[in-house]
């Protein structure tokens, strides 16, 4: 089948975007505004916010695809617009935090970035299901990036077969990035310094 020139004309940018956003977002996470000599508050109230706009998204993805079944493509539209704008500004927010907070550690409860034995061993078992619901969010988040960016392209080509085919993946992996980043800030925010 013959990809229209649309779909030709956004395969390099999408690419360009699927690989710059993890590499710009590796690279400005290890980047603190502090060791630059920039002084600045931490961002502390970030994460509940982009926790909540994980949320919105997944609340938003399961809307736009009720929205569809019902025949209503125009919202369809509108909301998974907005659901790749949530995204944008939970990213921005993600990354803002991270540079001007100190990374938190699962469990650590007395709040001194060290995760002692103690503390080890007060949260168990629960560290490897936190961590095993990270790294799977983490991994899946930039897979997710260019699949959710193919899926659009393919609706604003009008490839609405495909669209539907490659919806069918993307869908339910972002959907799961989107509730895991909710479940991990639940999990952390006990160790937020209060």
């Amino acid at each position: 089948m013959k990809k229209n020139s649309l779909e030709k004309k956004f395969n390099t940018p999408i690419l360009i975007v699927s690989l710059l956003i993890p590499s710009v977002v590796v690279i400005l996470f290890s980047i603190k505004l502090k060791d630059l000599g920039i002084i600045v508050e931490p961002l502390s109230f970030l994460p509940p916010i982009y926790a909540s706009i994980n949320g919105l998204t997944a609340l938003i993805l399961i809307v736009a695809v009720l929205a569809i079944k019902n025949g209503k493509r125009k919202l369809h539209q509108q909301l998974m617009t907005t659901a790749i704008a949530c995204s944008v500004v939970f990213l921005i927010m993600y990354v803002a935090y991270h540079m001007t907070s100190d990374s938190v550690k699962f469990g650590d409860t007395n709040f001194n970035g060290v995760l002692e034995a103690s503390e080890k061993a007060l949260v168990g078992a629960t560290r490897y299901l936190y961590y095993f619901i990270l790294i799977s969010h983490i991994l899946l988040s930039v897979i997710v990036i260019p699949l959710v960016l193919y899926t659009y392209v393919l609706a604003l080509s009008q490839e609405f077969d495909r669209h539907k085919t490659l919806a069918r993946i993307t869908f339910p992996i972002w959907l799961y990035v989107a509730v895991t980043g909710v479940v991990v800030y639940l999990m952390i925010s006990p160790y937020y310094v209060k």
